[in-house]
């Protein structure tokens, strides 16, 4: 297995064991300055059957932007997972893994005329599109290439991170675009594609956009471009109470709009596969005691795991972890975490509450898969691209 994971051996450890494996790993292994990841890979097994109750009639293809680890990535190969890849270096890090380029969807509505090179150089057939320059350059350089029209999501998408406003066709400009793409360049429209952007919160949202995605099969038939044979119902998607409901109102709302029974569904979750599946392991490199407040310096901040969750850092369990259990303490204070660099923004929590800890005493974030290791910098010479990563897999019982 190829994977950038520190080794290759895995830890079988019961649920409640996390703990023990953490202060294991890190008196063994590391020393303060350097935070490290443990990735469960059972977990992923889990969050897959919960994919295929949930949706078993749609196809995944986990958006690699959001956690490109390649052991994650294999994993998620074996349980039968396709690739969303928004750019060439995606591309090739998927391919590189053993995975075919039919495994994958270029589902960048903008790329580089260099990136459709390589795309057709490699095999990589399917992609999305929303302008009538972009489809003049798949025309130049991936003729070959089958599209997918991206519509733009309802405006009020109810989601923590709408991407309408970047992507997406406007209902007048589909009909044009359409007959650009098919009729005029030649190229095979086969289906439709929209995104109700990042962390949905409305599952309503989802019937309206698949309506709006019926209308365009529509106008193709309209056209008498050949039958439309694929729906990407995009993303925003976390494993939580609200995704049951959000693939009730999925699976309803197919049956209502799309009873052609050749129609094939795919999707493109980021967070939900890796979110939950990697925990964070911290060190305190610094404390400083301001009357009953406590401050706290660890080895990851904002330039590291951190700067892409400032802004849902709800979702991110912390919890205070000494080295040795019999010296943990039981005096809650008002503390605050920051990050290794001298950017005084470099802050990861403030005002919260933690009992109290010591130098080199750990502090663990959970729920840190999505959004974090892959935005990681070398900004102030903390090298925050080479967190390594061991390998559990936990027993559910």
């Amino acid at each position: 297995m190829l994977s950038a994971a520190k080794s290759s051996r895995v830890h079988k450890i019961q649920k409640d064991g996390m703990t023990d494996l953490i202060r294991s790993i890190a008196a063994e292994k590391h020393e303060t300055g350097q935070p490290f990841y443990v990735l469960d890979l059972a977990t992923i097994e889990r969050l897959m059957d919960k994919w295929n109750h949930s949706f078993p009639n749609v196809k995944p293809f986990y958006a690699v932007k959001c956690n490109s680890e390649p052991a994650l990535l294999t994993k998620l190969a074996n349980l039968g997972a396709n690739f969303d890849c928004a750019s060439l270096l995606e591309i090739d890090t998927v391919l590189n893994l053993g995975i075919s380029p039919d495994q994958i969807i270029f589902a960048n509505p903008c790329k580089a005329i260099s990136h459709i090179k390589y795309a057709a150089t490699v095999g990589v057939n399917l992609t999305t599109f929303d302008s009538k320059l972009e489809v003049d350059k798949i025309k130049q350089w991936h003729p070959q290439c089958h599209l997918l029209l991206r519509i733009k999501a309802p405006s009020d998408s109810g989601s923590l991170r709408p991407l309408g406003k970047k992507f997406g066709v406007l209902p007048e400009e589909i009909e044009p675009l359409l007959h650009y793409a098919c009729y005029v360049a030649g190229l095979k429209v086969v289906g439709v594609s929209f995104h109700v952007g990042s962390i949905a919160q409305d599952p309503n949202i989802y019937r309206e956009a698949i309506a709006n995605a019926r209308a365009v099969f529509d106008v193709s038939d309209y056209l008498g471009i050949p039958k439309m044979q694929i729906l990407n119902i995009g993303g925003g998607f976390r494993s939580t109470p609200l995704f049951e409901e959000i693939a009730g109102v999925v699976n309803e709302a197919v049956q209502d709009y799309f009873p052609e029974p050749y129609l094939t569904i795919i999707a493109e979750p980021g967070r939900f596969f890796p979110e939950t599946v990697f925990t964070l392991v911290t060190h305190v490199i610094g404390k400083r005691v301001r009357g009953e407040k406590i401050e706290y310096w660890i080895d990851d901040g904002i330039y590291g795991s951190f700067r892409p969750t400032l802004y849902n850092s709800c979702f991110v369990g912390i919890i205070p972890l000494s080295l040795k259990a019999s010296e943990e303490s039981s005096q809650m204070c008002e503390s605050t975490i920051y990050g290794p660099s001298c950017d005084s923004l470099d802050a990861v929590a403030i005002d919260i509450k933690l009992l109290e800890l010591q130098l080199d005493d750990l502090i663990v974030f959970y729920n840190m898969g999505a959004y974090s290791k892959c935005a990681g910098t070398k900004f102030n010479g903390f090298d925050m691209l080479s967190t390594p990563i061991y390998l559990a897999s936990t027993n559910s019982s």
